[in-house]
């Protein structure tokens, strides 16, 4: 799918479909056009769409009427209008399609192209199946032209970047874990430093060892499949300090020894989706050459019951040098991630934000709308709601106040891995705060947003949109 900034009217164009934008009780100024509308009996609800043939005063060959609900049109409402437009294509087969210009409340145009492309372009991806010879793919969207008066093929091009971060994500997350191992992430990871210039390391469990990462290899004791250290760098902010992102990478989460139940247990494949969106966001960025230093930190690890897997009341040392009693095997995402924050220090970052499907309790608090944010920098978490706000890929932030640190102290180490039944995602942040002391730091975490379960199993690309827009609103 290819996108072009036109200055030729939605009327003007002859190529195969035209759009006709419609908000409720508006007279169309094309009577023929308005007296379609009426037969049809086309009312112009948000997102209603109706295809129509060749109409009078307009060149395409076919007219799509969608509505816009009531004035003034919310940039939420235009992200459904743009999913209608793009099931209405599929459906009619349509190849190209020019879109009249619209206005969004508080939003300028370069917001509407790059939403437009990241929407469009993320509406296209389709899931691979694996083992199976490539499927003849249905008849997709070729082209979008995008009316504007000015010359906006940058700002396409910004959201057809983000989009194509999101696939890398989806794909990452939707990948079996029998594929989808450690080792494979950082294959992709070297694919993905070869396409883009970046500067990559790749720990071994070896090197771990030698730096004290005892925390992280402890998850990975119980797998046949080694532990991975990934960093992927991207310099061209000059002299400036990196923004660090850090991803968890658990390619599998069975619980270790705190197995977890069987039901549902196939969707734990979803738990290095923070992985698969640091690096989509790294690919977005690369892609969009901003001026800006990024690293991102990916410790990735399988997490399985065997002989010689942890046992819960084992007690590691990170490499900080802080002692954790592990209570539970299946707290295992805060055990990788705590030694990747302390070498995260290599780095002299700017910032730190760490994502990870960390905690279910995150989807008891805010369900599937918005992921949870904690920080020990208020500015940084302002940043990140205000990122979330024009992306739309929204973050709720949640209190990281000592008391809520105080439910982590162990008897036999300096801190337990968890804190017990109560503000489970609070107490998982109060975690990692004590790692991260040296360095304005934040952990979002997507167990809520990164996927969704039943009939609809899929990544859906969080949170690439929030963590590009973030690094855009740096430079």
């Amino acid at each position: 799918m290819e996108f072009f900034v036109t200055h030729q009217a939605a009327d003007h164009y002859s190529g195969d479909c035209s759009v006709a934008f419609v908000f409720k009780d508006t007279t169309n100024e094309n009577r023929i056009l308005q007296g379609l509308l009426e037969l049809h009996r086309f009312e112009a609800n948000l997102g209603e769409t109706l295809m129509l043939g060749k109409v009078e005063g307009y060149k395409s060959k076919r007219l799509l009427a969608i509505g816009l609900g009531e004035s003034p049109l919310t940039q939420k409402n235009y992200v459904k209008v743009l999913k209608s437009l793009s099931s209405a294509m599929v459906e009619t087969k349509v190849k190209n399609v020019v879109m009249p210009s619209l206005e969004v409340e508080g939003r300028d145009d370069s917001w509407i192209q790059i939403t437009t492309a990241r929407v469009l372009k993320n509406e296209s991806y389709q899931i691979k199946k694996v083992g199976l010879e490539a499927e003849k793919k249905a008849t997709v969207l070729e082209a979008v032209n995008i009316y504007s008066e000015n010359n906006g093929n940058s700002e396409i091009s910004k959201g057809v970047a983000i989009a194509n971060g999101m696939a890398l994500a989806r794909e990452l997350g939707d990948l079996p874990p029998n594929i989808c191992t450690p080792t494979y992430i950082s294959e992709r990871a070297k694919i993905l430093a070869t396409s883009y210039n970046l500067e990559c390391e790749i720990l071994e469990e070896s090197d771990m060892e030698a730096l004290g990462m005892n925390s992280l290899l402890s998850v990975s004791l119980g797998s046949s499949q080694p532990a991975k250290l990934i960093s992927l760098s991207y310099s061209n902010g000059g002299k400036e300090d990196p923004i660090v992102l850090v991803g968890k990478g658990v390619t599998f989460d069975s619980g270790g020894i705190s197995l977890k139940p069987g039901s549902g247990m196939d969707e734990m494949k979803y738990d290095m989706c923070g992985a698969a969106s640091v690096l989509g966001t790294m690919s977005a960025v690369a892609e969009m050459g901003l001026k800006v230093n990024l690293t991102v930190v990916v410790p990735t690890v399988e997490n399985m019951p065997a002989h010689n897997a942890s046992r819960p009341g084992d007690v590691v040392k990170s490499m900080s040098g802080q002692t954790i009693e592990i209570l539970n095997t299946d707290a295992e995402g805060r055990l990788i991630l705590c030694d990747a924050l302390t070498y995260c220090e290599k780095f002299n970052p700017k910032v730190v934000i760490d994502v990870a499907t960390l905690t279910g309790a995150v989807i008891v608090a805010l369900g599937k709308h918005h992921s949870g944010v904690m920080s020990n920098d208020q500015n940084l978490a302002d940043s990140l709601k205000d990122s979330g706000i024009s992306s739309m890929d929204t973050v709720w932030q949640l209190p990281l106040d000592d008391e809520y640190d105080e439910l982590l102290k162990s008897n036999f180490a300096d801190m337990a891995n968890i804190g017990g039944r109560e503000a489970g995602t609070v107490t998982a942040a109060c975690f990692l705060a004590r790692y991260t002391k040296n360095y304005s730091w934040a952990h979002i975490d997507i167990a809520g947003t990164a996927w969704l379960g039943g009939s609809k199993k899929g990544a859906t690309g969080r949170p690439v949109p929030l963590l590009t827009q973030y690094v855009m609103d740096q430079v």
